[in-house]
């Protein structure tokens, strides 16, 4: 409510300098050599200019976080083992899973190592790298072109100055993904029961698939865009004399999206990292690496903030009579939105969050037909 009463104070401040300053005389009647409103509509094409920025991931695991490793697989261990520790390490650890596999229940790769001829002897993880990261450089969100009805209502001080107010129909714009985003996991596990003396503690190192940005035809989001804008004009060129004006302006414009709706393959795949960070906080990390859905709800929330930017436009009238007249402009404005992702639990605990700047910075193309009264 703040920020849109800032903006409307900033559309309006012109409108009543003009009328204190120059208060002697009656602002809404001219002598006809030029009028004191126009509107115009037409078409309204944003092409953004920004690139993607990497996506900040956080989750509810912070670093040396010591969780129990619970029901997990032979196989599953063996793909997690990290390949830069030694030989001698790596060796061992491998030919023990094989042999605990091939004790009874006799189920080999499949051996659940809570349960196994020598006992629970799944232990603990230490881990690391969930706490906080970062997505790939050249990975992240970008806004696609939009395509609107345009309408524009200008307020003239003068022959030469005006205010002008930008709106128009709120496009839906697609936020185009980029690039994958995974998950860092390291740690050391320490094997539990009589396993411990046997294979001792041994490194892992993973990188998790969290989601593929580029699926659904490369849209990750939609959302619909509010972006009115006020500026202030210098028309050259005079009333009645010149048919073709151009003219100049500077001001601010607002943004404001809501209606987001998120890829539905990318809200499945952060529904299951939700689950595999639950799954760690209930002492199921073995769970996780298996994508084992938790015995929690996820929700997966999406939020876009609302934010003030430059604009600068040039532009062009050109008059048919006193009243009707063609017109078209081009607009830069120095825009961004933060984005923010959260997944939390059906107790509203947060897991796992991911936020990036969505550089928009677009060009603005209107072209239209007016009328002034």
């Amino acid at each position: 409510m703040k920020k849109t009463l800032t903006f409307v104070c900033a559309i309006a401040t012109p409108l009543l300098f003009s009328q204190s300053a120059f208060a002697a005389f009656d602002y809404f009647k001219t002598d006809g050599s030029f009028k004191r409103f126009s509107v115009s509509a037409g078409l309204l094409h944003a092409t953004p200019q920004g690139d993607p920025n990497p996506l900040q991931n956080t989750t509810a695991i912070k670093d040396v976080t010591v969780a129990k490793n619970g029901s997990v697989k032979v196989s599953t261990v063996r793909e997690v083992i990290d390949p830069n520790q030694s030989e001698l390490t790596k060796v061992k650890v491998n030919t023990n899973l094989t042999l605990i596999g091939a004790l009874p229940p006799f189920k080999g790769e499949n051996t659940d190592l809570t349960n196994t001829a020598l006992g629970d002897v799944s232990g603990t993880v230490e881990i690391n790298g969930l706490e906080s990261f970062a997505s790939a450089p050249g990975s992240g969100l970008e806004a696609d072109d939009a395509d609107t009805v345009g309408l524009l209502f200008n307020y003239y001080i003068n022959d030469n100055w005006s205010v002008e107010f930008k709106a128009g129909i709120p496009p839906t714009v697609d936020i185009l993904g980029k690039g994958q985003v995974f998950a860092p996991l390291t740690g050391t596990v320490t094997p539990g029961g009589l396993a411990k003396p046997i294979i001792g503690e041994f490194g892992i190192k993973k990188d998790i698939p969290i989601t593929d940005l580029e699926q659904g035809n490369g849209v990750a989001a939609s959302a619909r865009a509010w972006l009115p804008a006020a500026e202030v004009h210098y028309q050259f060129g005079k009333s009645g004399v010149n048919k073709f004006r151009p003219y100049v302006g500077a001001g601010v414009i607002y943004a404001y999206f809501n209606d987001i709706e998120l890829n539905s393959g990318i809200r499945q795949d952060l529904e299951a990292a939700g689950h595999q960070i639950q799954n760690i906080k209930d002492g199921q990390a073995g769970a996780a690496l298996e994508n084992v859905q938790s015995n929690r709800e996820m929700n997966v929330d999406v939020e876009a903030s609302d934010s003030f930017a430059p604009i600068v436009t040039v532009g062009a009238t050109y008059d048919f009579n006193d009243r009707w007249f063609g017109v078209g402009s081009v607009s830069y404005a120095k825009l961004n939105s933060e984005n923010t992702i959260t997944v939390k639990n059906d107790a509203g605990e947060e897991l796992v969050r991911s936020s990036t700047t969505l550089d928009i910075d677009p060009y603005i193309s209107y072209l239209g037909i007016g009328y002034r009264f």
